[in-house]
């Protein structure tokens, strides 16, 4: 098929890898424009474009896609479909009714469960026993078009908002593949999502991250791998913040945010209910650390506490 690809991120880059690789002919695709990033802050290409670049393709990276003007490179594409993939801009009606068959989207959620920005961290954070992918006809609405084809997926109970990505990031480039040619063959049937039973995947923000040890452990648990690795779950210990970057429900009782116990391998910490095993940490400005050589640089005793965030 005759596809424009529009995308960002590496989860987008995966799925046009493999667009390129089954054959088909892609004329244009649509990126976010060069962002500032590393330590020198100078302007770096997204996956999708270093990809796009590599193989050829022509590269476009509109600002906005609101003004028709924007739309000519589109519709000099003359493509049968347009797939998007966490691109980042709102497409206009206008601009999803270019392609002759519409514009498809590979979501990263059983819709209409986790519509909106942040579907793997908020699936991780709610205890989801199961997310996947859902390829999904675009309309004008935030993620509420008819479903084309849905995949899942089990979250395991020690995955991360980084490896459950990269997971849905090959199921959606292998789904998508798998569809195109039942697309063309007209045997696929849209189903209507659900608006009962829709939820709302909100974009991340920093308090998100922010533990408050009077929840149960079992929940402080999931927000840590949900915020693995952006932003990285954080707390308080001596006026300093700490990254917690793994950790485990454990035995242990306490106020919470009282360090009940210090072991070779864990920083345990009372929580409302339950305990939490911290496993690997890192202080501002310092590298992630296992828990023991944590405690080798920064010495900890009983009794002391973790103090609760800002505001509670």
């Amino acid at each position: 098929m005759r596809l424009i690809f529009a995308g960002t991120p590496e989860f987008a880059a995966q799925a046009l890898a493999a667009l390129i690789a089954a054959g088909h002919d892609i004329p244009l695709v649509l990126t976010q424009p060069d962002r500032p990033a590393g330590r020198g802050m100078k302007l770096k290409a997204s996956p999708v474009k270093a990809l796009a670049l590599r193989h050829g393709l022509r590269v476009e990276q509109p600002e906005r896609l609101k003004d028709a003007a924007s739309w000519a490179p589109i519709i000099e594409a003359k493509a049968d479909l347009m797939i998007v993939a966490a691109y980042g801009l709102i497409l206009p009606q206008g601009v999803l009714d270019i392609p002759r068959l519409g514009c498809i989207n590979i979501h990263a959620s059983l819709l209409p469960r986790w519509r909106g920005a942040a579907p793997i961290q908020r699936a991780i954070e709610a205890g989801d026993a199961q997310t996947g992918i859902t390829l999904m006809q675009m309309d004008a609405g935030l993620d509420t078009g008819a479903m084309l084809s849905k995949a899942a997926l089990p979250i395991a109970a020690d995955d991360t908002a980084g490896s459950l990505h990269d997971k849905l990031a090959a199921l959606g480039a292998r789904e998508i593949v798998a569809l195109l040619p039942r697309l063309e063959a007209g045997t696929i049937r849209a189903e209507a999502q659900d608006e009962n039973l829709a939820t709302y995947a909100k974009k991340i923000g920093k308090a998100d991250a922010a533990i408050d040890w009077r929840r149960p452990a079992i929940e402080l648990d999931r927000q840590i791998r949900a915020f693995n690795p952006v932003p990285g779950a954080h707390a308080l210990l001596a006026g300093e913040t700490v990254k917690l970057w793994h950790a485990r429900p454990a035995e242990g009782r306490g106020a919470p945010g009282e360090i009940v116990a210090l072991g070779r391998d864990a920083i345990t910490v009372a929580c409302g209910e339950g305990a939490l095993a911290l496993l690997e940490l890192q202080k501002a400005g310092g590298k992630r650390l296992p828990a023991a050589a944590f405690l080798a640089g920064n010495p900890l005793t009983v009794g002391q506490h973790f103090e609760p965030p800002a505001g509670a």
